[in-house]
């Protein structure tokens, strides 16, 4: 009863939901219980390696204690490092969780707290994430609180441009490879290879070469198709940290001057 009545004094149930982010949290907790499921000590380790990098290293020594509160120094490359060590996190970009911070910090437990308890301990713990303005406020809003940030390019290009980039240069390889460019092997798709998108993916744009032969680790075939994704691979074989590597089997080419796949 006391807990009803505890859950009903809550902001959270008074608030409209936001169904986007609350579809993100249900299933990335429902993952988090399948996994159970899944378990290995090599997954452990993992998953504890990457919690201290997100967590500690990322939130904690980056986002919080360096750039809301500059609590302490470090060279630029040390601070640009444990920023994007924060975007791991998925709590957000620097910006906004360092302007959504200091917001916490002037108005701690008064009008105005994104997140005080006295709106309820769900609210304090995540309501304030599913419902409301809180992490969703205007960019107008949030930008006065982090004129240190504004002035420091990395974040802008370190973070938000090259987020939006990396997420369309990948979508290229699902639409202009299947569009623009040449098939070395005659398969039944209309994947093809294409160099510019192979230079901004890294060698994924040699798209009709790995439909040809999707379980090849290499997707540039000859030395002129550049793959960085694959000198990659080639630099953990050499150091003994890649096997059973999956090379390209070439075939004959067809009539038509294209190769069976």
């Amino acid at each position: 009863m006391r807990l009803f009545s505890f859950l009903k004094n809550d902001r959270t149930f008074s608030e409209p939901v936001n169904w986007g982010m609350t579809a993100i949290m249900i299933g990335l907790h429902l993952c988090a219980l399948a996994s159970i499921f899944f378990f290995t000590w090599k997954a452990l380790i993992v998953c504890l390696v990457m919690w201290w990098v997100a967590g500690s290293l990322g939130i904690g020594m980056g986002y919080h204690r360096l750039l809301t509160h500059r609590g302490y120094k470090t060279p630029k490359w040390v601070e640009y490092f444990l920023t994007t060590c924060g975007t791991l996190a998925l709590e957000g970009g620097p910006i906004a969780w360092v302007a959504t911070h200091r917001i916490h910090h002037q108005n701690t437990d008064k009008e105005g707290d994104p997140h005080s308890p006295r709106d309820g301990g769900f609210w304090a713990h995540m309501g304030w994430i599913l419902t409301g303005r809180a992490m969703h406020r205007d960019r107008s809003e949030l930008l006065p609180y982090v004129p240190d940030l504004r002035k420091d390019k990395f974040q802008l290009w370190g973070v938000f441009v090259r987020t939006v980039l990396s997420l369309h240069f990948t979508w290229l390889v699902n639409s202009a490879t299947h569009i623009w460019g040449s098939q070395r092997f005659a398969t039944s798709d209309t994947s093809k290879n294409s160099l510019w998108v192979a230079i901004l993916t890294f060698g994924e744009g040699w798209h009709n070469n790995h439909h040809a032969q999707p379980q090849s680790a290499r997707h540039g075939f000859t030395w002129y198709e550049v793959d960085m994704n694959w000198y990659g691979i080639w630099a953990l074989r050499t150091l003994g940290l890649a096997w059973d590597i999956k090379m390209p089997k070439l075939a004959a080419e067809t009539p038509s001057g294209r190769m069976a796949a």
